[in-house]
């Protein structure tokens, strides 16, 4: 029934310089309903979904809010009318507490004539985490001190705060441990039954139709289909999403096992604040594979590796040499990219060129001197080679989409020759296409003979990529499962819990 529906979009696009990331998509959201939203990257999710929560303006068409005509200008004015969204990417302010970027542009709401009254705000600050289940996060501490999923947990408890009508999760799931996804699952569940609205973007299918009443499908900008719960077929699905038939098995299909003997990277009784005693070695050709939940120091053993954090007891070796630091860690061409890409990985302000580029300054310079042309050429055989969907080397890295950004970082690596590449959640909120491809090439570089570390809370991903994989809880080893064909999620869950 008309009445049903709380909003529609009519006809709309959006444009960034020559790339058309929407192409007239009209679509309604009902009360009552969890609607998901899927498409390969690049494909207008992000760019709708922004647009309804104001943070973009639509070039053309218009939109409904309760058969009222609804335009925001802002987050703050989208909230305003009921609407609030949990963004793909970090959407905290480091330097601010917590209680502050919960209620960042509303602190009007806290003040006593001149002055803002902290007290108050951070009761309802605490109020708000409560209200999602969260009672042990100090909310005076400024966000950078903790990890990238308690950020996310913050989003979400400002974003219920303001007992939205329609919330919108861009990508959320994918940086929250089986936990934090329960709560969210929680969260819509209760947002339906209390007849309010869920649109939810995500590229796990399966995560899609278990919880979703119905699902649209966005390809290249455009509106594909719209389907009921009682219509879903996974291979349909994907052939609406990529216009084509897609394998089932994303994986590698050998169990050779590591390409050498040669130890690349060697830790030898590491301690942090969280690491325990850790013993391992990386082989060159090898895909090692680090799993755990959240809290079991698996991101954290990433960044040793890198040489971003220190150890307090025992040494890593990079080629028999010991890692001290950052710098020393560039020079023997180890390369990172972070679960938190748009923060540690990318410079989003920059154009795909410039990032792509930085990296690989050694390489370029010819004397004390760097070519423009030079640069412009690296960076354009790169884009081809990785297929980053833009309209060139100089659109800027924020307005990629989450599949063509983690694309730049793969190239930032590939470019200035890293030969130790430690890739945490690799696959983060990218489509079964770019999966595919990312795939493709971490398998073609071990190959190749690099040093590759896969960290994942996915068990399928590291189940099917990996040579071994090292499962962490509590910050320490507790088992390693070699690469075998009938190894199942099953034989691994019992020794992360």
């Amino acid at each position: 029934m008309e009445e049903q529906i709380l909003l529609r979009t009519l006809g709309l696009s959006k444009n960034f310089g020559d790339v058309k990331a929407l192409d007239g998509v009209s679509l309604d959201i009902k009360r009552g309903e969890i609607q998901g939203l899927i498409g390969e990257n690049g494909s207008g999710k992000s760019t709708i979904s922004s647009i309804i929560f104001g943070i973009h303006k639509a070039s053309a068409g218009s939109m409904e809010l309760s058969r009222t005509l609804y335009s925001p200008k802002s987050p703050m004015e989208a909230r305003q009318n009921g609407i609030s969204m949990i963004v793909q990417e970090k959407d905290t302010i480091d330097m601010l507490s917590v209680a502050e970027n919960i209620f960042l542009g509303d602190e009007k709401e806290f003040k006593k004539g001149p002055f803002v009254d902290t007290a108050k705000m951070n009761a309802e600050a605490k109020k708000a985490l409560s209200d999602i289940g969260i009672k042990d996060i100090d909310v005076t501490e400024p966000v950078y001190r903790f990890s990238f999923e308690t950020r996310k947990l913050i989003e979400i408890a400002k974003a219920l705060y303001y007992k939205p009508e329609l919330i919108i999760i861009d990508e959320t799931t994918t940086a929250l441990s089986q936990d934090g996804r329960m709560k969210i699952y929680e969260i819509m569940r209760k947002q339906k039954e209390a007849n309010k609205a869920v649109l939810f973007i995500s590229h796990d299918l399966p995560e899609l139709m278990e919880t979703c009443d119905c699902l649209t499908i966005l390809r290249d900008g455009s509106f594909v289909k719209k389907i009921e719960k009682s219509d879903f077929s996974e291979n349909e699905i994907k052939k609406s999403m990529v216009g084509r038939t897609v394998s089932e098995n994303l994986y590698r299909n050998d169990f050779e096992g590591r390409m050498t003997d040669k130890v690349a990277v060697c830790m030898e009784n590491v301690k942090t604040d969280l690491l325990d005693n850790i013993n391992l070695n990386l082989y060159e050709g090898e895909i090692l594979g680090i799993g755990g939940l959240s809290g079991s120091g698996m991101h954290e053993l990433g960044r040793v590796f890198a040489g971003l954090d220190r150890c307090n007891e025992g040494e890593v070796k990079v080629y028999g040499e010991k890692l001290k630091d950052l710098a020393q860690a560039l020079r023997l061409k180890i390369g990172y990219i972070s679960k938190d890409r748009d923060t540690e990985t990318l410079f989003l302000a920059e154009s795909i060129k410039d990032n792509l580029t930085i990296s690989a300054w050694n390489i370029l310079k010819r004397g004390f001197l760097i070519l423009p042309g030079d640069e412009k050429k690296f960076a354009e055989k790169q884009i081809e080679e990785l297929k980053i969907k833009c309209s060139s080397g100089n659109q800027l890295v924020r307005e990629l989409s989450g599949g063509n950004k983690q694309k730049v970082s793969f190239g930032k690596l590939i470019g200035n020759g890293s030969r130790i590449m430690i890739l945490d959640s690799p696959t983060r909120g990218v489509d079964v296409g770019v999966k595919t491809t990312m795939y493709e090439l971490i398998n073609n570089l071990k190959h190749e003979g690099h040093a590759i570390v896969i960290i994942s809370e996915e068990l399928p991903e590291l189940i099917g990529m990996c040579d071994r994989i090292l499962i962490l809880k509590d910050g320490a080893i507790s088992k390693e499962f070699e690469r075998k064909p009938d190894l199942k999620e099953t034989d691994i869950i019992n020794y992360l819990i």
